[in-house]
């Protein structure tokens, strides 16, 4: 398998359906190419790419040989939460075509096919281990540490790459992406509890998943008795911020079963105003947030939490029990609105604690 990435982005955009139209017209040749495997990357990847870039931002490619006759392009975001969708939208369209297998994201590999190199460090099923750690405030919460047993300071940052490989690998990037909330790589002299071998960590996450769905699967929020509390203070860099919040919400007991938290930040020029908006910016901003709110509705589940405004930046705060709804929504509206700079995140947090600051006890 080779891998390479969205190269060249143009203006022009592109539905799905419209790519695998072009796709057919030239499938053939490109067969040829990874059947020979010589040119991928400038007889491939490098015409694709382009092509895909029409539609978004963040496709990352691999071809090779499934067998004599089949060739597989899997269309991955290299773990990006927030462009997930685009990949198993772009091949949930995909056409039937002979001598094609088209994957969405990094499928997970069998444990004994799963190696990697880096420089003088090898990462197997032999030398990695995990345990979890259990947090007291936080049971819901995944956290684990990886037991490297050549681990060093001198090759730390080899070692942290290397796992993250394995696991994207052993895992696939959907499961990596998503079911781990943190974790650690350490030594064997680092370890505090009893070593499990790697190949026992898919079972792990899948109970703790079943354990978690069971847990919140009866869960219903109200959201007829919003509260919502204005806070004001002071940045680190002096400057001055204001917030809205849903203080209901922060007192929802069953916080977790919202885990995935997106995060639309605008930025405006604040200087005639300590850093907020003048009256223009401020009523296109609050336009924009207002959409948003309607688009991502409770009862798709999704929660508006709140937002901040200061030092030239303002952030819109929601909520999710899955993130692919507000990556869309929310993609779509940072494209519909080219005269500001926004940006999106989404990570998960399984009891808010971005938002513990605000929290009213």
């Amino acid at each position: 398998m080779e891998i390479s990435g969205d190269k060249n982005p143009e203006k022009e955009t592109m539905t799905y359906k419209d790519f695998w139209d072009w796709f057919l017209t030239k499938e053939k040749a490109f067969f040829e190419v990874v059947r020979n495997r010589e040119n991928i990357e400038d007889q491939f990847f490098d015409i694709i790419a382009p092509e895909l870039a029409k539609i978004n931002s963040g496709y990352y490619f691999l071809s090779g040989m499934r067998d004599e006759d089949t060739a597989e392009l899997i269309i991955t975001v290299e773990g990006d939460v927030k462009k997930i969708i685009f990949a198993e939208e772009l091949i949930a369209a995909a056409p039937e075509m002979d001598h094609w297998k088209f994957t969405a994201l990094k499928p997970e590999t069998h444990i004994q096919n799963v190696g990697v190199r880096i420089g003088d460090n090898e990462f197997t099923k032999d030398n990695i281990y995990f345990y979890s750690n259990e947090i007291e405030r936080y049971p819901d919460e995944i956290d684990l540490a990886f037991v490297y047993e050549d681990f060093n300071e001198e090759n730390r940052s080899a070692a942290t790459t290397g796992i993250c490989i394995f696991l994207d690998n052993f895992l696939g990037e959907l499961n990596f992406a998503t079911q781990i909330d943190t974790f650690t790589i350490i030594g064997k002299t680092e370890a505090q509890k009893e070593l499990v071998p790697i190949e026992k960590l898919k079972e792990f996450l899948l109970w703790r998943e079943r354990e978690f769905t069971e847990k919140y699967k009866d869960q219903q929020i109200s959201v007829n008795d919003d509260q919502f509390s204005l806070f004001e203070g002071t940045l680190e860099n002096g400057m001055p911020l204001m917030a809205t919040v849903n203080a209901s919400l922060l007192n929802y007991e069953a916080k977790a079963s919202y885990p995935w938290i997106s995060v639309l930040k605008i930025s405006y020029d604040g200087s005639d105003n300590e850093g907020f908006p003048g009256e223009k910016d401020y009523n296109a901003m609050n336009a924009i947030e207002d959409r948003a709110v309607e688009l991502l509705r409770p009862e798709d589940g999704n929660l508006y939490i709140g937002r901040e405004t200061g030092d030239h930046s303002k952030s819109i705060y929601f909520a999710g029990k899955d993130f692919r709804k507000a990556s869309k929504v929310l993609d779509q509206i940072i494209k519909q609105h080219p005269e500001y700079t926004i940006s999106l995140e989404i990570y998960k947090d399984k009891y808010w604690q971005s938002f513990e600051r605000y929290t009213i006890h």
